[in-house]
């Protein structure tokens, strides 16, 4: 039995680029549809801090690492499956990604290394980055005569 998702408003030739999409990704040719992920990442800026996000669902905090160097924040870890009898089995469906992962990004602003802090809850990863008192926004006041 092969199960296929229904979408009454698609048509045939949205169905057949999207199996010609699928065919060619470079996911598909290697045989790694499952064997790598990207986390979904937020990027804010407050005042005093750059604070990164990441979901990181299914994870606990001693899979993931974090480090900062030359003004690259990187984070990487790996997401296991959770039963490897499970990657043989008779799936009908399966979206979910497990494997390594790796992001970083540049901050271009100086950064107080030694006070970076990184909390998780319940799959997401935050990482808080202080600025250094130079990069941070000041208010000059305007004297008027």
């Amino acid at each position: 039995m092969t199960l296929v998702k229904w979408t009454p408003n698609r048509s045939m030739f949205n169905l057949a680029n999207d199996v010609f999409d699928n065919f060619f990704r470079t996911e598909s040719l290697m045989g790694r549809s499952r064997e790598s992920w990207y986390p979904t990442v937020d990027i804010e800026e407050t005042d005093n801090n750059y604070i990164v996000t990441l979901e990181l669902p299914g994870m606990k905090k001693e899979d993931v690492k974090i480090s900062f160097q030359d003004d690259i924040l990187s984070v990487s870890g790996e997401k296991k499956i959770e039963n490897e009898e499970k990657d043989n089995g008779n799936y009908h469906y399966f979206e979910r990604r497990f494997g390594k992962f790796e992001r970083s990004f540049r901050i271009n602003s100086d950064i107080i290394s030694d006070k970076i802090e990184a909390t998780m809850k319940d799959g997401v990863l935050t990482v808080s980055l202080p600025k250094a008192e130079i990069t941070k926004p000041k208010q000059i006041e305007v004297k008027v005569k």
